[in-house]
């Protein structure tokens, strides 16, 4: 590994990619600490340690929400934004037809999902304003309000085009880095604070995280290839087709999105218990507190439940069975059309299942560990299967197109 990272240097090009590539980290970390005109960050700390979801979008904005920088709002808006255009893909027959039509609909896609990210910006500013108003007492001028709602917007704005400037100009996706950048700011401090309690919960903090992201790159690396064969014609004098390759069906195909809904929605109620004091709401608020055996429960069958909807949302078996029909290909031992549409959600539905039992014990775990043992790293950083399966998921893709451009200009990679 340290002689392909050699090598990546010895590249002109390639290492200014790279040096550009750190250099949009080290400009979206800066603004992350880059305070909003007319909002005193030392009086948001006690309102983030009692809303939960507060504490879990700050994480993917790397502790600049709870500063409330001028990058507070982080990527979240760019990437709830491409997660409703996703969906909106399947109710929508404009954009479906988008998604068919190559790298022209792909553009159409993109730019409306910017102009989506800038409107959950500023809808996500006015709603932070009105909430820290209304937790903290404290009225802003009219004047102030609007410069923060632009702060926060422009910031937006920015951190949505540096993600796209690495992704065209330097190593990896923009995006993911920058998610990336965000988590591992906080680990310092988790790790430090375990550092001082105890030894002991440091060596089982290191040995948790070093079992958990080798399993979390066996599952990343599982596949079930299904072969596909592709049956010869003739056209004029040349003959084309009747290659074999294979589709790949991944384990877990549903990434980190699963977890993410899940969490969102668990903690909906002890946000809102906040706003509505009624005893109800304040019960099932207690009941779905952070560390309960009701919250892991819930949390593990919802995960479950986002995985295969995810992943029916994202992997259309009709289609690719028209595809291959199409094309002259077909599963061997199964007949072209709906009978191979079938076969390959059968199988997609079997290997989800493990994969979606995976990520919901790696999104427990944490809670598991602060019930039993209490390790600070977990409740002073937020940290938590959201972030790990983000981590490697982040580096794992990074390392591969490094790897890629190493084996495009004859050089060894990282795997021999």
């Amino acid at each position: 590994m340290i002689e392909a990272i050699r090598n990546a240097f010895k590249l002109p090009d390639l290492k200014r990619k790279i040096f550009f590539t750190l250099g949009m980290i080290a400009i979206y970390r800066f603004g992350a600490h880059i305070p909003v005109p007319g909002v005193d960050p030392a009086k948001l700390k006690t309102l983030f340690q009692q809303t939960p979801l507060l504490g879990f979008l700050d994480i993917f904005a790397g502790g600049a929400l709870s500063r409330f920088a001028i990058f507070a709002l982080g990527i979240m808006p760019y990437i709830t934004a491409s997660i409703i255009m996703q969906l909106m893909t399947i109710v929508i027959p404009t954009l479906e037809q988008w998604q068919k039509e190559g790298e022209i609909g792909q553009r159409k896609i993109t730019q409306w999902t910017r102009y989506l990210t800038l409107a959950l910006g500023l809808v996500e500013s006015v709603g932070y304003i009105a909430l820290f108003q209304s937790q903290l007492k404290v009225t802003f001028p009219f004047s102030t309000q609007v410069l923060i709602v632009a702060t926060l917007v422009a910031g937006t704005a920015l951190v949505m085009w540096l993600g796209e400037l690495i992704t065209q100009r330097g190593i990896g996706n923009g995006m993911s880095l920058l998610i990336f950048a965000s988590i591992i700011a906080r680990l310092p401090e988790g790790v430090v604070a375990t550092a001082r309690v105890s030894l002991v919960d440091t060596v089982i903090l290191a040995i948790v995280l070093l079992g958990v992201i080798i399993g979390i790159i066996f599952v990343d690396q599982g596949q079930r290839r299904i072969p596909v064969q592709y049956a010869k014609r003739v056209v004029g004098r040349k003959i084309y087709g009747g290659g074999n390759t294979y589709i790949p069906l991944k384990v877990n195909s549903a990434g980190v999105i699963p977890i993410i809904f899940a969490t969102s929605i668990l903690a909906f109620p002890a946000t809102i218990a906040q706003f509505v004091p009624n005893p109800a709401v304040r019960g099932i608020a207690d009941s779905l507190g952070r560390g309960s055996g009701v919250y892991v429960i819930v949390e593990a069958l919802l995960i479950i439940f986002f995985a295969y909807f995810y992943t029916a949302i994202i992997f259309n078996p009709i289609d690719i069975a028209d595809n291959l029909k199409k094309y002259g290909g077909f599963v061997p031992g199964i007949r072209p059309g709906r009978p191979t549409a079938v076969y390959l959600d059968r199988v997609l539905s079997r290997i989800t299942l493990p994969g979606a039992i995976f990520i919901a014990f790696i999104a427990v775990l944490p809670t598991l560990l602060l019930n039993l043992r209490n390790i600070p790293f977990f409740n002073s950083s937020n940290f938590g299967g959201t972030s790990l399966l983000i981590m490697v998921g982040v580096a794992l893709e990074t390392m591969r197109q490094l790897e890629t451009q190493l084996l495009m200009r004859h050089y060894e990679g990282f795997l021999k």
